[in-house]
């Protein structure tokens, strides 16, 4: 009897102490949220320092205009994702929404590769403008992935793997496009090959950082079975 009246306090002094806990808005809601946050800081350097007409006869080119459009797609994609597989009660399956977008993106770029060749640069210098395209992207990341990985931390996310991996997607997908505001000329093989390498570059950087960005997993026991293959 008195094991039972002492569990019985214990249980009750816990309970007072307990605050309410006010409940996220839903992850579709939090990530329009995010993104017009995104948007308004944008919005001054992109149209103060881009070259609007020049970015407006580029996506005329409809193939052009299919490569931007799958680049947002895949941000916005990768980005619901994101905040969707930072809930414990939602289908691994969310990973997958930025693939279709994400092909889309590299198989549009790769048809203007086959257009415009190897590189941009002069003779001897295949590199051209596609270096600042890469640090571009990679700078650009870092404060979107601050931005984002703060909101999504909220969640405590039992699975941070899966999180990071589509959070920094949707920063590189969007710096991708952002670049596309500042991009004088069309995609180029080696253009092509160091976009992608600086998305992969984001990737990894943010699957490193995870625990820090995130928060150490912290998966209750009767989690872990579910959620072991992604951690």
């Amino acid at each position: 009897m008195n094991d039972e009246r002492d569990t019985s306090d214990l249980v009750s002094a816990l309970a007072a102490r307990l605050t309410p806990v006010r409940r996220l808005r839903p992850p579709a809601l939090r990530a329009l949220g995010w993104l017009a946050l995104v948007a308004a800081l944008a919005a001054w350097p992109v149209a103060h320092y881009s070259n609007v007409p020049v970015f407006l006869a580029r996506i005329a080119v409809p193939r052009v205009a299919v490569e931007c459009a799958a680049t947002l797609l895949t941000a916005l994609a990768a980005l619901l994702a994101a905040f969707e597989l930072s809930l414990p009660d939602r289908s691994r399956r969310w990973a997958l929404l930025p693939l279709a977008p994400l092909a889309l993106w590299i198989a549009a770029s790769g048809y203007g590769c086959l257009a415009n060749g190897l590189g941009g640069g002069g003779p001897g210098d295949l590199l051209g403008e596609s270096r600042r395209c890469f640090m571009f992207i990679v700078m650009a990341s870092v404060p979107l992935a601050a931005l984002l990985f703060w909101a999504l931390r909220r969640a405590r996310p039992l699975a941070p793997l899966p999180v990071a991996l589509t959070g920094a997607l949707a920063v590189a997908a969007l710096a991708a496009f952002v670049l596309q505001f500042f991009h004088p000329f069309d995609v180029t093989v080696i253009d092509l090959a160091l976009h992608l390498a600086a998305i992969a570059t984001v990737m990894l950087a943010v699957t490193v950082l995870r625990p820090m960005l995130l928060g150490r997993e912290a998966a209750a026991p009767w989690a872990a079975g579910r959620y072991s293959a992604w951690l």
